[in-house]
């Protein structure tokens, strides 16, 4: 059993940026991928970022590409999401999710388990 909570979400006018941080118990975190999703109002639920056990190899979303910076720190538990250049279609909210693969999904379906959000809103 793994669970993660997301943190640093918030305002930020457009072109700023944020840092959202995702924490999991349990000591098998390094056995898991792990994906950062996104889901705005009236829209499915969208892979932004994610990357494998190691943190070695990362994968980014076409929207996101060059402005968000995924990493994971295996000794603290922990997950980030540094989210630069941000703008106005970023606002939705975000959920850090674990995957019992060796590298991330982009289906959340495929995720075996789910933070419960953070909210980001960029202002234009």
């Amino acid at each position: 059993q793994v669970q993660l909570l997301e943190s640093g979400g918030g305002l930020v006018q457009a072109g700023g940026s944020l840092r959202l941080s995702c924490a999991a118990s349990g000591r098998t975190f390094s056995s898991y991928a792990m994906g950062w999703f996104r889901q705005a109002p009236g829209k499915e639920r969208e892979f932004v970022a994610g990357l494998n056990l190691s943190g070695g190899t990362t994968y980014y979303a076409d929207s996101v590409k060059g402005r968000f910076t995924i990493s994971r720190d295996n000794a603290k538990n922990t997950v980030y999401l540094q989210m630069n250049s941000l703008k106005p279609e970023d606002t939705a909210v975000y959920y850090c999710a674990a995957d019992r693969a060796l590298a991330p999904h982009t289906n959340p379906n495929l995720y075996d388990y789910w933070g419960q959000g953070t909210q980001v809103t960029v202002s234009s």
